[in-house]
């Protein structure tokens, strides 16, 4: 039996394997001092549920509160967040200018800025859970709903990526995408463009993409993807970065379950995608697509 000796051996040997790669990898990024440190995955996370905790004190938030201490309470938790979001803003930009300390003054800008768009982050995200609630007949209450349904806490977390984004925390944003993403199955890429009312029916392996475009009252189901279809390389290989490459989805459009819709491809406004349908040509405003559709069409080409 290895005694303990052995062991530490095994260790010191697998510390020392470790170090050789870090050091291999510094060299090939052309790096000899550390790299900066990355946001923080735990700080994140805890932050996005205090923000939805101040969105929604109620249901969200602590089980205690009162309507005298609302306020403070909501107060607080905007403070402590708006803290914790320069702080990892700040790593961000560090991180992303490849230095040992980045722009803190930029930093708490963006942190200031994001915080002023909650009030309009919850009244969008009202819409988001009265469309739920109309939309699904199992749905007992409009609590229900936000307490309870996966698509609900995946749009929480993509309205407020969505904006941290926009204002520039791009690194922040698809950590807190990819933290909605492992406890919901859904994956919104913080980039997307979601209009009003938007509902995701169960949810689990739903995909949209950086670029993607979606309108006004749209509904989508489990395993619908709204990728892209081919990705632009350079010369030597590297795919190019950016460039309109999803779908645009405009308003009161269905998707149902397990549909793949790729390409900057625009499904018009009113229309109906049926299940498990594969979608790379435009569709009409109004229009009613199912497998035997497309079968249809293709057949005629």
């Amino acid at each position: 039996m290895a005694d303990a000796s052995d062991a530490n051996q095994d260790i010191t040997t697998i510390v020392g394997r470790l170090r050789a790669l870090r050091v291999r990898a510094l060299e090939e990024r052309k790096r000899s001092d550390r790299p900066p440190r990355l946001p923080s995955r735990r700080a994140l996370s805890e932050a996005m549920d205090n923000l939805a905790a101040a969105l929604f004190p109620y249901r969200l938030g602590s089980p205690d509160l009162s309507d005298e201490g609302i306020d403070a309470y909501v107060g607080h938790l905007i403070d402590i967040t708006q803290r914790a979001f320069a702080r990892e803003i700040h790593r961000e930009l560090a991180f992303t200018a490849g230095v040992s300390d980045g722009d803190r003054t930029r930093a708490q800008q963006i942190a200031r800025s994001f915080s002023a768009r909650l009030p309009n982050i919850r009244e969008r995200l009202d819409t988001d859970i009265l469309a739920a609630y109309r939309g699904d007949p199992a749905a007992l209450s409009i609590d229900e709903v936000l307490v309870c349904y996966p698509g609900i806490r995946a749009i929480i977390h993509h309205r407020l990526a969505h904006e941290l984004h926009s204002l520039g925390a791009k690194l922040c944003a698809r950590m807190i995408a990819e933290i909605a993403h492992s406890t919901t199955g859904i994956d919104i890429h913080p980039g997307a463009t979601i209009g009003s009312s938007f509902f995701i029916d169960h949810g689990t392996g739903v995909v949209i993409g950086e670029t993607s475009v979606i309108g006004d009252r749209v509904r989508l189901y489990h395993a619908v993807t709204l990728g892209a279809k081919r990705f632009p390389a350079a010369e030597d290989g590297t795919l190019l970065k950016g460039g309109a490459r999803h779908p645009i989805v405009e308003d009161d459009v269905v998707i149902y379950a397990g549909a793949t819709i790729l390409g900057r491809i625009t499904i018009g406004r009113g229309s109906t995608i049926g299940g498990n349908v594969w979608l790379t040509e435009d569709v009409p405003p109004n229009s009613f697509v199912t497998q035997a559709t497309v079968r249809s069409n293709v057949t005629a080409l």
